[in-house]
Parts: C-alpha cells; sequence; structure tokens
C-alpha cells in the first residue's frame, strides 16, 4: 500500500465534503418537510408527484367552485320560489273575494269594495314581478322564461356539466290572458265578472303551482349535485393528500439520522483537514 502525499489535493477531505454537502441539502429539505407538513414543495422533490399533485389540485379546485356555483343556483331558485309562494298565496285570497263576489247576495257597494280588493291583491302580484331579484336580475319578469338560467355545475365545458332551467313570469300579464283584462286588471264588479274570474284565478293557480313544482325539482337536483361533488372533491382531496403531505413520523425519522450523519461528517472532514500537517513533518 502506497501513501500520497499531496499539498496540492486533499481527496479525502473532498470527498467528505461532498458528502457533507449532499447531507446538508438533505437537512434543509427535512427542514422544509417539517415546518409545512408537505412532502413536496417544489417540483424538484418529486416531479412525477408534484406534476400530479398540480392536476388533482386544479380539478379539486374546479370542484369547490362548481359546488358554490350550484349552492348560488340553489340560494337564486329558493329566492324565485318564495316569491312564487307569496303570488299563490295572493291568487288564493283573490279566488276567495271572487267566489264571495260571485255570490248574489252582495250589492253593487260590496261588489265595488271588494273589486278595490281584487285590483290591489293583483296590483302587489305586479310588485312582486318586477322586484324580486337575484344579484340585480330581476327574476319573475319574464327574463329567464325563454332561454332560462345557466348553472356551471361541474368542471369541464360540456353541456353534461350545464344545467338550464327557466323561470316563468308571474305578473297578471303573463298569468291572466289580456281577453279578461280591463285596465291590465281582472275585476269582479258584477256577478258575471266574478263568476268568470273564479276559473282565471283557478287556472293561474294551477300554472302556477306548476312553475312551483319545476323549479323545486331542479332545487332537489342541485341538491344532490352539491352533495356529490362535496363527495367527489373530498375524495379527491385525500388522493392529492397522499401524495404531498409529509409523513411527520418518517420524515423526523430521517431528520435525525441526517443529523448525526452532519455531525460525524463535520468530525470526519476536520480529521482529513489535519492531513497536510504529516508533510510538514517530514520538512522538520
Amino acid at each position: 500500500m502506497s501513501l500520497n502525499f499531496s499539498v496540492n489535493n486533499n481527496a479525502s477531505a473532498a470527498s467528505i465534503l461532498s458528502n457533507l454537502q449532499y447531507v446538508n441539502n438533505e437537512i434543509n429539505t427535512s427542514y422544509q418537510q417539517l415546518s409545512t407538513g408537505n412532502r413536496i414543495n417544489s417540483a424538484a422533490d418529486d416531479p412525477a408527484g408534484y406534476a400530479i399533485a398540480q392536476q388533482m389540485t386544479a380539478q379539486v379546485n374546479a370542484l369547490n367552485q362548481a359546488i358554490q356555483n350550484a349552492q348560488n343556483g340553489i340560494s337564486m331558485l329558493q329566492t324565485a320560489s318564495g316569491a312564487m309562494n307569496q303570488v299563490t298565496s295572493i291568487l288564493q285570497t283573490m279566488n276567495t273575494l271572487a267566489v264571495e263576489a260571485a255570490n248574489g247576495t252582495e250589492n253593487s257597494t260590496d261588489l265595488s269594495n271588494l273589486d278595490q280588493e281584487f285590483v290591489a291583491l293583483q296590483k302587489q302580484i305586479n310588485n312582486i314581478a318586477s322586484q324580486t331579484k337575484f344579484n340585480t336580475m330581476t327574476l319573475l319578469d319574464g327574463s329567464f322564461a325563454s332561454s332560462g338560467v345557466v348553472f356551471q355545475i361541474n368542471t369541464d365545458s360540456t353541456t353534461n356539466s350545464q344545467l338550464t332551467v327557466t323561470i316563468a313570469a308571474v305578473s297578471i300579464g303573463a298569468l291572466f290572458s289580456s281577453a279578461v283584462l280591463s285596465g291590465g286588471y281582472l275585476h269582479i264588479t258584477s256577478q258575471t265578472l266574478a263568476q268568470q274570474a273564479i276559473s282565471v284565478v283557478q287556472a293561474a293557480i294551477t300554472s302556477l303551482s306548476a312553475y312551483q313544482a319545476q323549479v323545486g325539482a331542479v332545487e332537489d337536483q342541485l341538491n344532490y349535485t352539491v352533495s356529490n361533488l362535496q363527495n367527489t372533491a373530498d375524495n379527491l382531496q385525500n388522493a392529492e393528500s397522499t401524495i404531498t403531505n409529509t409523513d411527520m413520523a418518517k420524515a423526523y425519522t430521517e431528520f435525525s439520522q441526517q443529523q448525526v450523519l452532519q455531525q460525524v461528517g463535520l468530525a470526519m472532514l476536520a480529521q482529513a483537514d489535519q492531513q497536510p500537517d504529516a508533510i510538514l513533518k517530514l520538512l522538520q
């Protein structure tokens, strides 16, 4: 075995220093993983895992927004449905008034008083139709009666991710035929008009009930959609977590090993740095 003494190159120290730098890098990585709780903090930590995790994160974010979209849709439909309930209640009162006016015991004064209330209720229906709004959009004036409103309830751009619902107009002009209106309103100033009004109002109640059933069905659909999206998002988030989250027990064990290697490496580097001193002894 030969001994190589050189002052220009300390191979042992260089090798130890290289290993020590590697250990220091691993310690820095462990610091980051333990402090953030994430095993992958950059693409350099795990390129393939990072790419997969980013795709999953994008999908989870999109699912969470789709959930919010569906919940906003439910709120919009609940606003419309609540207003329709009020209109239905008013129509029920109008039906009662019309039945009362159709009775031959009412004189002209009674009919006039009943008609005054009857018209006031219709004005309130028009007010509800024009003032029921969600995010500044008027819901019951016919704006969504034909094209409807489209809810984006999933993560892609296909029609499968969209739900369209029409919201009918509930103004007097929409609920009643113009042929039975006078001055824009239905009247019960005579027994004949009152009898006609009974049929007209009851038909409007039937139509409005059908509109409400349609809106309610879409609300149910959106509620089930939210549940399904939430379940999908939770499972995908769990899958993403298994890729990116730090196994704290494993990471701390490795960190402890790296600390020991660092201490040993520093001690060995100090010993290797003393090898050139042997050359000085030869020159003495």
